[in-house]
């Protein structure tokens, strides 16, 4: 574009106007809390995703050798693991990923990916025969999504079906770990599946092209998977990225309260509570967030 000159004048007003425009960008630009981080394909509709403070990833063995010293130094908070699948698989990387993790000092816990055409008490008790009893871990995550590409079963079950597996896994998975299991699940399911549904487990939400509040009709959630194509060192090629829904405040109370028996509830963001003007429902910065008691009804790991 040409811009026609009008004296030296005009010509400072101008700059002053640029050099002011610049600033307030700045200002009003969220920070990126791990620079270290990439995304090989980002999408524009999560990328408030990283001005979260707390991030994680989960692994499986599709990630290879994971350097989880680097894993750590480049500022992960946690590491989920896959660990088994159905009633006989166990992730042939899974031992050596939980080991590594936890050598690095990465709080970490292990997920059970459900497959529909097995008997749940058999998919629950291949899981706790797998995953350590350990009291420092972070719960355990049961995976619940419809697997379509699946060779041998990717038929969908009735949603009374489903619903009745998966409560018969959640209950023997606390039974084992006594801790609350985490349910992870994807925006299909979730409609046609968990859609006011197990409101009193925390759940962990896959969006990766939009903000889970337009994605997820009033749903509380405590982690969001906002990409696939996640770069982090020490891992070679993409890795799911993640992100705490909350302060650093509530990460370490909930740390707190998933690791030591007996710990007092933590706090939870108050329900009720409306969001400042001009944020997502549900998604309130740190010094709008209005901490009350947990109630008896939700487990004190639950961060809201």
């Amino acid at each position: 574009m040409r811009i026609l000159s009008r004296g030296p004048t005009t010509g400072v007003f101008g700059a002053v106007a640029v050099a002011f425009s610049l600033l307030l960008a700045g200002c009003t630009m969220a920070p990126d809390h791990y620079p270290r981080k990439g995304d090989v394909k980002p999408h524009p509709g999560v990328a408030r995703a990283k001005t979260l403070p707390i991030h994680g990833i989960d692994v499986s063995r599709w990630q290879g050798e994971v350097d989880w010293n680097s894993v750590r130094d480049a500022g992960t908070k946690f590491a989920f693991i896959k660990a088994t699948e159905g009633g006989d698989h166990l992730d042939p990387a899974f031992n050596r990923n939980w080991a590594g993790a936890k050598a690095a000092g990465v709080p970490v816990g292990a997920y059970h990916f459900v497959y529909w055409c097995r008997p749940a008490a058999e998919q629950a008790k291949w899981f706790v025969q797998h995953i350590p009893t350990d009291p420092d871990a972070l719960p355990p995550v049961l995976d619940v999504e419809w697997n379509g590409h699946s060779q041998t079963c990717p038929k969908k079950v009735p949603r009374d079906v489903a619903l009745e597996k998966i409560k018969i896994m959640l209950a023997e998975l606390e039974r084992h770990t006594g801790k609350r299991p985490i349910i992870y699940t994807d925006i299909t399911f979730h409609e046609e599946v968990l859609r006011g549904e197990l409101n009193e487990y925390p759940f962990w939400i896959r969006s990766v092209a939009a903000e889970p509040h337009e994605r997820y009709s009033d749903r509380q959630y405590a982690l969001w998977q906002w990409t696939t194509t996640g770069r982090v060192p020490g891992i070679r090629g993409d890795v799911d990225r993640n992100a705490f829904h909350g302060s650093e405040k509530q990460w370490m109370a909930f740390l707190d309260s998933t690791q030591r028996p007996g710990a007092a509830p933590a706090r939870r963001i108050a329900p009720d509570m409306a969001p400042p003007s001009g944020a997502p429902p549900g998604l309130m910065p740190p010094a709008a967030v209005a901490e009350v008691e947990a109630t008896a009804s939700v487990r004190s790991y639950l961060p809201f």
